[in-house]
């Protein structure tokens, strides 16, 4: 198999057979003539298929080491259909440091439905093998978590997992596949918002769902077509360039949070870091066995009240204010009243999410420059 890199830019993808053209052609059409009634080229509907759309599926299959991929119009859309594949009454077990949206759309859409959800730590196996009930169908881990950066060895969790019959689906938005692959580790669904790291320059929303099984894939298909939360063919193109230049801006991402990680644990008014690629950090070990990089996003709180927290957020220069995460360009963020905003303060605290917690996604920006201005954020949140 051919090295990660060389697979970004050509996985999936060939010339375009009827110009040569290199890139994938963006394909701005809905209708397929056909030769006669239901015989085609593969084509009939773009809800139901594109060329551009299959191109980026192929791509993603390929890059998350499964055999099917399914791109889907927001990460969102990609995480209710992998949810629209239970029935009422189906359990489902998550971790309780996920992305807000997540959280709000399995408590606040999907349990009007008759699903029935649990929130633990599950980077604690031990929470995730007591909270499986007879009904349990569906373990949802992310691994980073977001925002606490929590570690969760996947390989354990699939394990308790398939005793018990219940499948599991990781969220690898943080990770992607250029440092983690979780399908390799047993679980039977990745899922993304290609909004982020895989597009990488914050001008397009999309989602991919991957898997390796063909049930699986057969019953996802099937939901892609029925509800129909597909991307524009733009979106696809976009996207697939994006991927491009994966590998080589992950490996500045990962390093510059490595620096930045590094210069706020040292400094005097952080009162705690979180990232993956710190000794420090309690899963250290895991992330360094399951990962391949530590990832461009971390966390940390100031010490103080919440106030200096939203000060130093509104006073940097260089990082923009921002939600979202995975461009070229750094954002901070502010998960309490920003992503997370729509889980209760009190979920919020039980998950160990403070008022005081920053988050930053690091871009590729020059890491000296990125330093400089947290360092001139953080004294000037200390004058008001």
């Amino acid at each position: 198999m051919k090295k990660f890199a060389t697979q970004a830019i050509h996985a999936g993808l060939e010339p375009d057979p009827t110009t040569g053209a290199v890139m994938t052609p963006v394909y701005l059409t809905s209708t397929y003539a056909q030769e006669a009634p239901g015989k085609h080229k593969g084509f009939d509907y773009s809800r139901t298929n594109h060329p551009t759309r299959q191109a980026l599926e192929r791509n993603l299959a390929a890059l998350e080491e499964g055999t099917y991929g399914l791109a889907f119009g927001s990460g969102m859309a990609a995480t209710s259909t992998v949810v629209l594949s239970l029935s009422a009454g189906d359990h489902v077990v998550c971790g309780k440091d996920v992305y807000g949206g997540t959280n709000r759309v399995f408590t606040q859409v999907f349990q009007r439905f008759g699903l029935k959800f649990s929130f633990v730590n599950a980077h604690q196996p031990a929470e995730v093998r007591g909270a499986i009930l007879p009904e349990t169908k569906l373990i949802w881990l992310e691994t980073p978590s977001n925002p606490l950066l929590h570690i969760t060895d996947i390989s354990e969790v699939v394990e308790i997992a398939h005793k018990k019959k219940v499948q599991m689906a990781v969220d690898n938005t943080f990770a992607t596949p250029a440092l983690q692959n979780p399908l390799t580790l047993g679980a039977d669904l990745v899922v993304h918002s290609t909004t982020k790291y895989l597009g990488g320059h914050s001008d397009v929303v999309g989602g991919a769902i991957v898997t390796k099984n063909e049930e699986w894939y057969q019953k996802l298909k099937f939901l892609q077509n029925a509800v129909g939360a597909i991307p524009g063919p733009l979106d696809c193109f976009l996207v697939l360039r994006g991927i491009k230049t994966l590998a080589v801006r992950m490996e500045k991402h990962c390093g510059n949070a490595q620096r930045i990680a590094e210069f706020l644990s040292h400094h005097s008014e952080v009162e705690k870091v979180y990232y993956p690629g710190l000794p420090s950090h309690p899963a250290h070990i895991v992330a360094k066995r399951q990962m391949r990089g530590f990832g461009g996003m971390l966390s940390f709180e100031l010490k103080g009240h919440v106030d200096r927290a939203l000060n130093m957020a509104s006073s940097t220069k260089v990082f923009t204010l921002a939600e979202s995460l995975g461009g070229v360009e750094s954002l901070i963020g502010h998960p309490a009243s920003m992503t997370h905003g729509s889980i209760p303060k009190e979920e919020r605290e039980k998950a160990g999410l403070k008022d005081t917690l920053l988050r930053l996604s690091v871009g590729i920006e020059d890491v000296e420059d990125l330093i400089q201005d947290l360092d001139q954020a953080i004294k000037q949140s200390a004058k008001s």
